[in-house]
């Protein structure tokens, strides 16, 4: 029962299939350009969609967004920005993906940059439903809302070439095993944890094509990291010296390489298509594991931090032990890792995102 407590609590935020990205100063070089960068997933890309909906999964408080511009909390689950805004200024976009319920924007703000992802959702719609959080078929009905208005205002056939050249980015699938599978009963009941994953790959293939049959042709997926070295499982890891949860880390593995697979196969089947993997699980294993090469000082703990389990409101600006610098941690809840790591595993990955895509 404690266990189920804790990680409930976690939900107020879960999402770690995160760090994907791609970070780096513009670049006069860099001759790819998108007009628009088009975000699916959870809170590791959710840039303040579940602001506007009934759920008590939110982050539009401080500390949350203390290091954003302004020192606004804005809704994204990070002290900064998260990896979306960071890619869309790479590619020479803008510098932040808006959220398409947030009522400050309008649709001349959306044409170069428009974000779904709603923190806690999953690839199971039974993982939407745990925090009641907008559920990724529900994102597909808010991108195709967005079409008519792309339409509306650019005219149809700009508006077309707009959608079929934008970057898209999805990232999500941790909730659905850190949220749903490995905490409530019912999946259990009818899937082992290898059919659970082909179950998740299933719906990821399936709304992948959808996306090809509504124009997208660009588009980066996002696996799971090493989910069971997030501060929550650590602290919950008592018989495991508060170590990494290695079966965790194993189903993380196996999943990715899964979606890969599907990815490759989609990008026969689907002419004119190009689907990547943006596996980051290798590169936050070695942030993890030799956190000083990276100029790291902590890694067990969150920035915000009691040495328990914070994210969403349990994650307090004044708590006295939340950390004053969160450069020097690689997590900054007990979920969500800081701008700081986003960073690091973007520069990484870019090259690989850049190159896909020429």
């Amino acid at each position: 029962m404690e266990r189920i407590y804790i990680v409930l609590l976690s939900s107020l935020l879960l999402a770690t299939s995160r760090f994907v990205f791609v970070v780096c100063n513009n670049d006069n070089d860099n001759n790819i350009k998108f007009p628009a960068v088009i975000v699916f997933g959870d809170s590791s890309v959710d840039s303040g969609n579940n602001n506007k909906i009934s759920t008590v999964l939110k982050s539009n408080f401080r500390p949350y967004g203390r290091d954003f511009e302004g020192g606004r909390p804005t809704g994204r689950f990070s002290n900064g920005r998260v990896p979306p805004d960071f890619i869309s200024e790479a590619v020479s976009v803008k510098p932040y993906v808006p959220a398409y319920l947030d009522p400050s924007y309008s649709i001349k703000d959306f044409a170069t940059g428009v974000c779904f992802a709603s923190a806690g959702t999953g690839y199971d719609n039974a993982t939407s439903d745990v925090l009641n959080v907008i559920p990724l078929w529900k994102e597909l009905e808010y991108y195709k809302e967005y079409q008519g208005k792309l339409r509306n205002y650019l005219g149809v056939e700009k508006a077309n070439k707009v959608l079929s050249e934008a970057l898209y980015l999805m990232s999500l699938g941790t909730n659905d095993f850190l949220e749903n599978y490995f905490i409530f009963p019912r999946r259990r009941l009818h899937f082992s944890v290898s059919q659970y994953e082909d179950f998740l790959v299933d719906i990821a293939r399936n709304f992948i094509t959808q996306l090809y049959h509504l124009g997208a042709r660009k588009l980066s997926v996002t696996g799971l990291v090493p989910m069971g070295c997030l501060p929550l499982e650590r602290t919950v890891n008592i018989f495991g010296h508060h170590d990494c949860d290695d079966k965790y880390n194993e189903v993380a593995l196996e999943f990715n390489h899964k979606l890969e697979a599907m990815l490759n196969g989609l990008n026969e089947e689907l002419p004119g298509f190009k689907v990547i993997s943006a596996n980051a699980y290798d590169i936050v294993f070695d942030i993890i594991n030799r956190p000083s090469s990276y100029g790291f000082e902590v890694v067990e703990k969150a920035c915000c931090s009691t040495g328990t389990v914070e994210m969403s409101y349990l994650c307090s600006d004044k708590n006295p032990l939340t950390c004053k610098d969160a450069d020097k941690y690689v997590f900054w809840d007990a979920f969500h890792p800081t701008e700081k790591t986003n960073h690091i595993v973007s520069q990484f990955l870019i090259p690989k995102l850049l190159s896909s895509f020429h």
